[in-house]
């Protein structure tokens, strides 16, 4: 039976820089499920950043998928998404479109950027919402059945809060946000830590404390920040599905994960999210955003499983993580001021006439958050340094590269921030011209 009447874009968006065969395989078996079950047109989306053999492999698996009512496949290299973010930009008429470009589509790795480009790409396909997934994730299977998220996201996911509180467990919504619409659905997910950081915990807690408790607001107590390291990381623990649970509310940010959410387009319409690169974490911007402006969500429990690809366990993977990581904290010196004035406002200050976020003031914020004094940052750098030089060996190794980087890494947390901000300021207009010209012949 289907649950709406009218056919409806939709788009499950799948990122990938890794061989992801069963990864493109489960999202589209969720894909048509969506497209049976609510009768939406589900437009799957692979923007596939590979080596030249992967996305051959990808192509295949892609190739071999069974034509599906309702479901289209557009898998996307990229030379294709640069094609297409190309001719976005140009028709938006912005200046300095060769920056835009990098921003959009950088060099480096960048968690940010990448789903940006599925927001620009859904808007030009015509799709209503963004259902974003991971290539090292994996879905629950209960009584032989995978357990897919969309289930939750379509029956809320554009509604106002009064009419998705039919469709959920409970509600825990003040009444006088009854008339917001839905803007966000989501879960976490079990298994592996999202952060690959465990291996530090095993070997010394007391410096995994010091390390992880580094993101927090200088200002929290030691008390907030022990509450803070008990739940970074860890998602919704290793506790399989047993049964739906969903609940209509401002949704924790903390209870949800990127690799299992799906925003309404009112909200990536409006404001993208950072395009730093080589920062895990800076793609939780909207979470915040959409909790902060007191826009309803739903928390549902059909969690992601998660695992590690092995090239985390490489020298250079490792590396190339630990660096992410770190630019990770750094951020949060940008971050955190800038969530607190979101959290300090009235919700009314964040949206519009039409109780839509506003842009404006979300980069005015940024902005005046990129001229805060560093201090605060070279401490992190100091406190990472000491920390990984007790724990030795390929740590302490770190430590000499990220000591030699010091300025480089506290210049380009300075720049993301701007950079975020300058995003904000031309994204209505990358988002309408997109809308206009369509995916065109880069979906050829």
């Amino acid at each position: 039976m289907n649950h709406r009447t009218s056919t409806e874009r939709i788009c499950l968006a799948l990122p990938t820089n890794r061989a992801c065969a069963e990864a493109i395989t489960g999202i589209a078996e969720e894909a048509a499920y969506a497209a049976r079950t609510f009768g939406t047109e589900a437009h799957l989306v692979i923007l596939d950043s590979c080596d030249q053999a992967t996305w051959t492999e990808h192509t295949r698996v892609v190739a071999g998928l069974p034509a599906t009512p309702g479901v289209i496949v557009h898998h996307l290299d990229e030379a294709r998404q640069r094609q297409f973010l190309r001719h976005t930009i140009q028709r938006s008429g912005l200046a300095a479109p060769d920056r835009l470009l990098d921003l959009m589509l950088p060099a480096d790795l960048s968690y940010g950027a990448c789903t940006n480009r599925a927001f620009l790409i859904a808007g030009a396909l015509g799709c209503r919402s963004v259902h974003r997934r991971d290539s090292d994730c994996s879905y629950q299977v209960l009584d032989g059945e995978e357990i897919f998220p969309i289930h939750h996201e379509l029956a809320s996911l554009g509604k106002t809060a009064s009419e998705a509180s039919a469709a959920v467990t409970e509600t825990v919504l003040a009444a006088h946000h009854g008339h917001r619409r839905v803007s966000m659905v989501g879960a976490s997910f079990i298994g592996e830590p999202s952060v690959d950081i465990a291996e530090i915990e095993q070997r010394d807690a007391g410096v995994y404390h010091d390390i992880v408790s580094l993101w927090a607001p200088t200002d929290w107590s030691d008390e907030q920040k022990e509450q803070l390291v008990e739940e970074s990381f860890k998602g919704a623990g290793t506790t399989p599905f047993t049964a739906d649970h969903s609940t209509l509310t401002l949704v924790d940010p903390m209870r949800v994960d990127m690799s299992n959410i799906a925003f309404d387009h009112e909200v990536y319409e409006r404001v993208p999210l950072p395009p730093a690169t080589d920062t895990i974490g800076s793609d939780y911007f909207l979470i915040h955003l959409v909790h902060d402006a007191a826009l309803p969500g739903v928390l549902h429990n059909r969690h992601i499983r998660n695992y590690y690809t092995p090239f985390r366990r490489t020298d250079a993977g490792f590396r190339a993580y630990q660096m992410r990581f770190v630019k990770f904290l750094l951020s949060m010196l940008y971050l955190n001021d800038v969530y607190g004035r979101m959290g300090a406002a009235a919700d009314t200050a964040l949206l519009d006439e039409r109780e839509q976020v506003r842009g404006d003031v979300i980069s005015g914020f940024l902005r005046e958050s990129a001229g805060l004094d560093r201090t605060e940052n070279v401490w992190r750098l100091d406190r990472v340094s000491t920390a990984y030089r007790k724990l030795g060996d390929r740590y302490a190794e770190f430590a000499d590269l990220m000591d030699a980087r010091r300025e480089e890494l506290l210049d380009a947390a300075q720049r993301d921030t701007e950079d975020f901000a300058l995003l904000i300021d031309v994204w209505p207009r990358l988002v309408r011209a997109a809308r206009e010209s369509g995916l065109g012949s880069a979906d050829a």
